[in-house]
């Protein structure tokens, strides 16, 4: 039994392919086709204004027609997430309306669904031989996006498969008590407090301090920050690949998180490496990372590959047709003003933010083959979205062959002990 996968970032898409198609895109399709398994992240809710706008975004408020998924099945993908940082972007309608839209199409996809239960499940793809499961999270979120579960005296609520986490601050002793005096000047931990002297919580355990949304542990040793996925949707996540394993020869599971590692947003938060190997441990195949629009490492890991992020395949931020009341107001900006001013106001008339910064432009596809339920081969295939395109050209994907793209991914990923070894504007990852 051999099957082939290829797999692609982020897909913020807001302009449809030309009639004619465009240079390089046959290209792309092509290699996209040869592969019985096409994975794309969808960074869009699909649907002409079916929900109403949340109070906050992921960024940009992210909606396009819903005939932008035609242009996705042109590239030839086949199964797709849709949990990430702009599921929830308008509201529990815009979720259920971007079903909708992928229903009428019968798209395999996961990641959202109309409860907790529907946005937790793997989708399955049926191929000559193989039948594949997918399984979809964001970390990176708004807690209003979260979809809830459907119980038997009332309905669930529409929205994202989550992976929450904790961060744990180990610190010395002089800046816990730091720590312990902010407490007290700014009485943030007050209400707790009181729920405590009251018998409602029990006392906060011996060398620990919560400040407000924060963790403080005292510890002797060298200080560090820890960050741990949460029980729950781990446990949640470890029950659906196990369910996953008993219906589908392989499974896959994707994971959104902007998240990082420090300051470094090419490294990848400490919460997701665990998750990642936990879910190769439950018997996933692969991990598709994608969320910070850039390039992140590749491990190797128990059998399995786990790609930390890809970057992005189609990155159209800029050509977005609408955007709320709130994204105006909340710079101080004129509400009736127009897109194209307001993408000239963020980027400061293209001198700061994504559209400056080189990592954001260049990315990898990668394919591997699965034979009989061993990973045999894995290439990577670099692409190139036109940083220094007009607007209209950047956020394109195009077949790059860029060595320099292959080395930078090559350097990330060598703290994981991956090596890659670059032939032709190929790379090809060493899977012993």
């Amino acid at each position: 039994m051999k099957t082939t996968f290829i797999a692609t970032g982020d897909s913020f898409i807001t302009r449809h392919i030309a009639e004619k198609a465009y240079e390089g895109f046959d290209d792309i399709k092509t290699l996209i086709e040869q592969h019985d398994v096409k994975f794309a992240n969808l960074e869009m809710t699909f649907h002409r204004q079916e929900g109403y706008p949340a109070a906050t975004s992921g960024g940009t408020w992210a909606m396009t027609d819903p005939t932008m998924l035609d242009d996705m099945l042109r590239y030839g993908f086949n199964i797709f997430n849709t949990a990430n940082n702009h599921s929830g972007d308008f509201g529990q309608e815009g979720v259920s309306a971007t079903i909708r839209h992928l229903n009428k199409r019968h798209m395999c996809f996961a990641g959202t669904g109309n409860t907790l239960q529907e946005a937790s499940a793997a989708c399955y793809l049926e191929t000559k031989q193989a039948r594949v499961a997918l399984i979809g999270l964001t970390a990176t979120l708004d807690p209003a996006a979260i979809a809830g579960g459907q119980s038997p005296t009332m309905r669930g609520r529409p929205g994202l498969n989550p992976l929450r986490f904790k961060t744990i601050h180990h610190v010395n002793k002089a800046h816990f008590d730091m720590a312990k005096e902010l407490s007290a000047i700014s009485q943030i931990n007050a209400r707790t407090e009181q729920k405590i002297r009251n018998g409602y919580l029990p006392p906060f355990p011996e060398g620990t301090l919560p400040l407000g949304n924060m963790n403080f542990v005292l510890t002797d040793k060298d200080e560090f920050n820890e960050t741990v996925p949460n029980p729950k949707d781990l446990e949640r996540t470890l029950e659906e690949i196990t369910e996953a394993r008993r219906q589908a020869d392989i499974v896959l599971v994707s994971v959104h998180a902007h998240e990082m590692k420090g300051a470094d947003s090419q490294k990848v938060a400490q919460f997701v490496e665990t998750f990642a190997r936990k879910c190769i441990d439950a018997g996933a195949s692969v991990v598709i990372g994608h969320g910070p629009h850039e390039l992140r490492g590749i491990e190797v890991y128990n059998g399995g590959l786990i790609f930390y992020s890809l970057g992005n395949f189609i990155f159209q931020t800029e050509t977005v047709a609408v955007q709320p009341y709130d994204a105006f107001y909340s710079k101080g900006l004129a509400v009736d003003m127009k897109i194209g001013a307001y993408m000239d106001h963020r980027s400061k008339n293209g001198t700061k933010g994504y559209i400056v910064q080189e990592n954001i432009w260049r990315a990898v596809m990668p394919s591997w083959t699965v034979e009989n339920g061993k990973i045999t081969e894995a290439k990577l295939y670099p692409i190139d979205l036109a940083q220094k395109g007009t607007r209209s050209e950047r956020g394109i994907p195009k077949l790059s062959r860029s060595n320099a793209t292959l080395e930078h991914i090559a350097r990330l990923s060598e703290p994981y002990g991956t090596k890659i070894e670059i032939r032709d504007g190929v790379g090809y990852v060493h899977l012993n």
